[in-house]
């Protein structure tokens, strides 16, 4: 299979019982659903805990009150229109709002929303910002998914880029790999314009989404390794998901397979507090218990990643837990002053975000907690009671 179909209706989807679509299509009003057949057929549908299922399936759990549609304050960081500008020396463009299939924990579902204004499809106004930003060295196109442009709009973006010359490494933020390789297999052009522009000088780097090793079939090994051989650098990246790949076996065989094929872990995501995504939501003690356990089952080459939240204040490590004391640090900061800060919690084990956490010792909660995940996806402002 080649071409792959797309399906946008829940009802379109045989093996999903009669009785069933009707309430799953209430979901997916208000969450958009979309597949195609490729990813679909991964699917066991005799097990209704299937975690493929679980990743792009509506489920009713999704309409439980929890989170904010924006939770990590992304509307705050526009200094373009399509253009994000959080950290110095990196940059987002946001290029479509549109992804291969639709990921039931997406953070950024709000843009697939008919009332979406985020997603800019000309990108030139970030391009010039980020002519004019000589600190940024590091341009990600995201959105949606990049690679479902066409090979003609996606190289003419990568190719202003690359007449940048402040800008050295550009990143994709793909799951192309896993919901249709054959984008990648089946374009040689593409191929082509990667190897042109992947050079010595300044890498094309793919961050890849694999969230389970079903996902790791092979097609998308093929597709993997012509990213490679045209000279792309690719890392993965994946929330830590309920019903996924929350379970240290099922979580080191990703990491392994990923580390085989030359994709090494780099981000694992404390799943965001967003809208919809109760389901899915595991606690961050739990978090950092599944990674060290399944840690100790792979090679140190596949032991390099983080486990972060991507809060408003920055990216957040959660580098231990003691029995005691969660210790978390600044990887990234939004600001400066914050960079490499070291910040030390009272455990606690129902806790799944950071402005869950109370302080250990006297620290400021205002110079890090920006805001709390309210029930119905409404954001409140921190209480100064909410760390006491």
């Amino acid at each position: 299979m080649s071409r792959v179909r797309y399906v946008k209706s829940v009802s379109k989807i045989d093996q999903i019982p009669e009785e069933h679509r009707a309430s799953l299509a209430k979901v997916a009003a208000r969450y958009a659903f979309r597949a195609n057949d490729y990813y679909l057929n991964l699917i066991n549908w005799d097990d209704p805990e299937d975690p493929i299922r679980q990743i792009v399936i509506p489920q009713e759990g999704e309409m439980e009150p929890w989170g904010a549609l924006d939770a990590s304050n992304e509307a705050d960081n526009y200094v373009a229109p399509g253009c994000q500008h959080k950290y110095t020396d990196t940059a987002l463009l946001l290029v479509n709002e549109v992804c291969g299939a639709y990921c039931r924990f997406c953070f950024r579902k709000r843009l697939f929303m008919n009332d979406n204004e985020e997603v800019e499809f000309d990108p030139q106004p970030g391009l010039e910002y980020i002519r004019k930003t000589p600190s940024i060295s590091n341009v990600l196109l995201t959105g949606g998914d990049p690679l479902l442009l066409s090979t003609r709009r996606l190289t003419t973006i990568i190719e202003e880029l690359r007449k940048i010359e402040h800008v050295r490494i550009i990143r994709i933020g793909s799951k192309m790999t896993a919901f249709n390789p054959f984008r990648i297999t089946e374009d040689e052009e593409l191929l082509n314009m990667f190897d042109r522009n992947s050079t010595k000088h300044g890498r094309i780097y793919v961050m890849n989404h694999f969230n389970h090793p079903r996902e790791m079939t092979v097609e998308a090994k093929t597709a993997l390794d012509a990213l490679n051989q045209a000279g792309v650098m690719m890392v993965n990246q994946t929330p830590l998901l309920r019903g996924i790949n929350a379970d240290p076996e099922v979580l080191a065989e990703l990491i392994n397979e990923l580390s085989w094929m030359g994709v090494p872990p780099y981000y694992f995501f404390q799943c965001r507090p967003t809208e919809g995504n109760k389901p899915y939501e595991i606690p961050i003690v739990e978090s950092w218990t599944v990674l060290n356990q399944a840690m100790t089952k792979v090679s140190g080459l596949a032991r390099r990643a983080r486990l972060a939240m991507s809060h408003e204040s920055g990216k957040v490590e959660v580098p231990a837990v003691t029995d005691d004391i969660i210790v978390t640090r600044y990887h990234r900061a939004k600001k400066a002053s914050n960079d490499g800060r070291v910040m030390l919690f009272r455990r606690n084990d129902e806790a799944y975000w950071l402005d869950d956490l109370v302080p250990f010792e006297n620290q400021k909660p205002s110079d890090y907690q920006y805001r709390v995940p309210l029930a119905g996806g409404s954001v409140g402002r921190i209480r100064p009671e909410h760390n006491k």
